[in-house]
C-alpha cells in the first residue's frame, strides 16, 4: 500500500470549531499507526488548474482561488474557505489523481489521505439543488475517475460515505462510462440520492443508489454489499475501482444515525481485494476515522472476505429488494 499525504492538508482550517477540521487527519493517522499501517507515506503532487477545469467550471474554480486570497470566509452555512484552502485543495485533487495513476500501474491499495473533502462538489459548486457544498471544495474522486476513464475507457466509483455523493453523480450524470455506486443513509443531507436516481439520458443504470434505513448495522450493509455492489463489480470486472471513502456511518461518529463497526469496513475492504483501489478520503469525524479507516485497509490487505451468515433488518431487505428490481434492468443482480 501507499499513502499520499501532506501537512498542507491541515492548513485548511476554521477559525473556531467546525466538524471538518485538521484533527480529522490526526485521528486517521493515529488509527493507522495503531494498526501498523502508517507506512509508505509520500508527498503528493499538486494539481494543475487545467486538471480542475476538467471537473469544475472556470467560474467556480476562480471563485475558490479568489476567496482564499481574501482571508477566511464561509461560502455557504456549512463550508468555509481559509487562506490555505486553495493550496490544500489543489494538493488534495492532485493526490487523488495520483492514486489513480498508481492503481493503474500495479494492483494494490493507494490512499489519498486528504482534506478538504470533495464528493458533494458539483461542476459549478452545489449539486442537484443541495442546500450547501457540505464541507467540500473540489471533487477529488471525480478527478481520479477521469484519470482512469482516460486510460481504460471507463471507470467505477464506489461511495460509502454516510452522505450521498451528489457532486460526483452530478458530474458524471450523463456519462454511461462512469459507473457510480453510492450506499448512504436515507433522508439526510444533501436530501437526494433516491433509489430511482439512475442516471441521465443515455446513462441510465450507470448511477446506482442504495439509500439505507436509519440505524442500519453491519449485517444490513454487508447484505446490501453482497446483493448489489459485488454482483455489479462482477458484471464489469474493472481493473481499478475508485473509493469515495467516508467513515461517518461508523457508530457514534457524530453526524448520522448509522451503527457500523470495524466488521463492515473490514469486510468491504476484503471483498475488493481482487481490484486495484484508488481510495480518496471523504467524511468521518471521530471514531470512524480512527477505527473504520484502518479496518478497511487491513481488510483489503488480508485478501480474506469470510463468508458469514447475516441477519439484515426487514427495512434493509426491502431496500435491497427494491434496488435489485430497479437496477436489475441493467445489471445481472437478481
Amino acid at each position: 500500500m501507499e499513502i499520499l499525504y501532506s501537512e498542507v492538508f491541515k492548513e485548511h482550517k476554521p477559525l473556531r470549531y467546525h466538524p471538518e477540521n485538521p484533527e480529522r487527519l490526526e485521528l486517521a493517522i493515529v488509527g493507522l499507526r495503531e494498526s501498523g499501517l502508517w507506512r509508505n507515506v509520500r508527498d503528493p503532487p499538486e494539481a494543475e488548474v487545467e486538471e480542475l477545469l476538467r471537473v469544475h467550471s472556470e467560474e467556480y474554480v476562480e471563485r475558490i482561488r479568489e476567496l482564499s486570497k481574501t482571508g477566511f470566509s464561509f461560502i455557504d452555512p456549512d463550508t468555509y474557505v481559509s487562506p490555505a484552502t486553495w493550496e490544500a485543495a489543489l494538493k488534495a485533487f492532485g493526490a487523488a489523481v495520483e492514486t489513480a495513476r498508481l492503481a493503474l500501474k500495479r494492483r494494490d491499495i493507494y490512499l489519498a489521505l486528504v482534506r478538504p473533502p470533495g464528493h458533494h462538489a458539483g461542476r459549478r459548486g452545489r449539486a442537484f439543488n443541495a442546500p450547501t457544498l457540505g464541507f467540500c471544495i473540489f471533487n477529488n474522486s471525480a478527478g481520479a475517475a477521469l484519470e482512469i476513464k482516460d486510460a481504460l475507457g471507463d471507470a467505477v466509483v464506489i461511495d460509502f460515505d454516510v452522505h450521498y455523493g451528489n457532486g460526483t453523480q452530478e458530474i458524471f450524470w450523463e456519462d454511461k462510462n462512469v459507473v457510480h455506486i453510492d450506499i448512504h443513509e436515507e433522508g439526510i443531507y444533501p436530501g437526494s440520492g433516491e433509489i430511482y436516481d439512475i442516471g441521465g439520458k443515455g446513462a441510465e443504470g450507470s448511477k446506482v443508489n442504495i439509500p439505507m434505513p436509519h440505524y442500519s448495522k453491519d449485517d444490513d450493509y454487508i447484505f446490501a454489499w453482497r446483493e448489489i455492489v459485488i454482483p455489479i463489480l462482477e458484471n464489469i470486472e474493472p481493473k481499478v475501482v475508485v473509493i469515495s471513502a467516508g467513515f461517518d456511518a461508523f457508530r457514534n461518529d457524530g453526524l448520522a444515525t448509522m451503527e457500523l463497526t470495524e466488521r463492515f469496513y473490514h469486510f468491504a475492504g476484503a471483498s475488493l481485494s481482487k481490484f486495484s483501489l484508488a481510495v480518496v478520503l471523504e467524511g468521518g469525524y471521530s471514531v470512524g476515522l480512527r477505527k473504520g479507516l484502518p479496518a478497511f485497509v487491513s481488510g483489503y490487505l488480508s485478501r480474506e472476505a469470510p463468508i458469514e451468515e447475516v441477519h439484515p433488518s426487514h427495512k434493509a431487505v426491502k431496500v435491497v429488494e427494491a434496488a435489485k428490481k430497479i437496477y436489475g434492468k441493467w445489471w445481472e443482480i437478481n
